[in-house]
């Protein structure tokens, strides 16, 4: 039986994915924090991804590792590099010494890309992030790309479902930004990072650098009426047309099929 250590399990993604790993049969485990609530059926091995002392013991004897945990929003850039790159590397020292066969499956982020390229995101494309997020995300990539474990890496589009707030989020944090309202933005349920990680379990990933979308992208102002959230109109012309957009044509020829294709979906099965 395929065993999952899972970092980052009590977080907005893990704590949807979960569920759904063991629902599929899969038994796992999480690396937490004292005193963090897991579902029923997870183990909990306590530790914390600064700690390597303690994260030995949390990957010794698992098949997979789905390593999820990282910092986003938070003021401090420092915090942000520490977690999300050197918390990584941790991680991958305990694998190369406790669980070097075991296949490490990373979320990253569409983030990573640059903003003028003249088509949506495709992997090969050049990823020159500079925000302290997608840059430490893209760091991280590097360092398990360089370790010599099985790897893949799921870069992921702006999540959102099951309640988790995001999506009716994201016209209030993107007017902060100055998105136009045209702007178009992949999308991922969390019910399809489930379908994308057991993909990865499989091993058809291995290797890989896989963009992990829903099939149509939505714009800025499509997304504020669907969440009953208002975003200013605009008929001024798109400075940068395909910025947000990733191209799933790969994941796709691997095999992956969202089963939430669209956000309309999920808000017309009460998913959002």
């Amino acid at each position: 039986m395929t065993t999952v250590l899972l970092t980052g399990g009590t977080g907005l993604v893990g704590s949807r994915l979960l569920p759904r790993l063991l629902d599929a049969g899969i038994a796992c485990r999480a690396l937490v924090r004292p005193g963090k609530e897991l579902p029923a059926g997870v183990t909990a091995v306590e530790g914390d991804m600064l700690d390597p002392d303690s994260l030995g013991t949390a990957v010794q004897g698992a098949s997979a590792i789905v390593h999820l945990a990282a910092v986003l929003r938070t003021p401090d850039p420092d915090e942000i590099w520490k977690v999300n790159l050197e918390g990584t590397r941790n991680l991958i020292a305990a694998a190369q010494a406790n669980a070097p066969e075991a296949r490490f499956i990373m979320a990253s982020t569409g983030l990573v890309y640059g903003h003028d390229l003249p088509r949506p995101a495709q992997e090969s494309d050049p990823a020159n992030a500079e925000m302290p997020y997608p840059a430490s995300k893209l760091a991280a990539e590097k360092a398990l790309q360089q370790s010599g474990l099985t790897w893949s890496i799921l870069r992921l589009g702006f999540v959102y479902g099951d309640g988790d707030g995001h999506l009716q989020s994201a016209p209030g944090l993107l007017a902060g930004w100055n998105w136009h309202p045209a702007q178009r933005m992949s999308l991922v349920h969390h019910r399809d990072i489930a379908t994308a990680v057991q993909l990865a379990l499989t091993g058809i990933t291995d290797s890989h650098i896989v963009n992990i979308v829903d099939e149509a992208p939505m714009s800025v102002y499509e997304i504020a009426e669907l969440v009953d959230a208002s975003y200013q109109p605009s008929a001024e012309p798109l400075i940068n047309p395909w910025m947000g957009q990733l191209d799933g044509a790969l994941a796709r020829s691997l095999g992956y099929q969202p089963t939430v294709p669209t956000a309309y979906q999920a808000s017309r099965e009460g998913t959002l």
